[in-house]
């Protein structure tokens, strides 16, 4: 059943008595990362989850890696998380980029983009036994939650575990990732990683 993200300081997901729940987190890069986790940092056993084909080129994939890995070491956290570095993979978006390579920011390019990095993360959930998913994504306002929902809610019904609705763009969350990406001196990025959305 999907749920929420928490507005309180109870878990949002079933997990063994005395146990926080264990989250996979999808991770676009570590300034959207950093306001995330800590906000659910002391709800949940995170581990974050770095899987993204969209971005180009394969030095700019590697070096938002490097910076996702620092970040834990930086901030303040109840509890540390882990990190999964996929490898890198640029041929599973390519033929997204082809069929939609006029399509403007926000528009289907995108949520074929969203689709495939969850598809993962939710595969990757289900395999490694986590109770639940979630993405980093909605903090972005480039990013459309609803849509990024509608997606984890559908795969949720495919894989079987929770997915965490979200949008992390409110209650100033995005404002947040601003502040601490300055705060710890975070490396950001001026596009969110395929070529077409370099534009913005």
């Amino acid at each position: 059943m999907a749920f929420d993200a928490p507005t309180g300081n109870e878990p949002a997901a079933d997990a063994a008595p005395g146990k926080p729940p264990r989250l996979l987190l999808h991770c676009c890069c570590a300034p959207c990362a950093s306001y995330v986790l800590e906000c659910l940092s002391p709800l949940y056993e995170i581990t974050l989850f770095y899987y993204n084909p969209n971005i180009k080129p394969a030095d700019e994939y590697y070096k938002r890696a490097a910076e996702l890995e620092k970040l834990p070491g930086l901030l303040p956290l109840p509890n540390r998380p882990g990190l999964i570095v996929a490898e890198y993979d640029a041929g599973a978006f390519d033929p997204v980029a082809e069929a939609y390579p006029d399509s403007p920011e926000g528009g289907p390019r995108c949520g074929e983009c969203f689709g495939l990095r969850l598809r993962a993360t939710a595969a990757k959930a289900k395999t490694d036994g986590f109770d639940c998913f979630a993405t980093t994504l909605s903090v972005s306002p480039h990013k459309d939650a609803k849509v990024l929902n509608a997606i984890g809610v559908r795969l949720e019904g495919e894989y079987g575990v929770g997915y965490l609705r979200s949008d992390f763009k409110k209650r100033d969350g995005y404002k947040r990732s601003v502040e601490l990406s300055k705060q710890y001196g975070l490396y950001r990025q001026a596009y969110c990683g395929c070529r077409p959305a370099k534009s913005w």
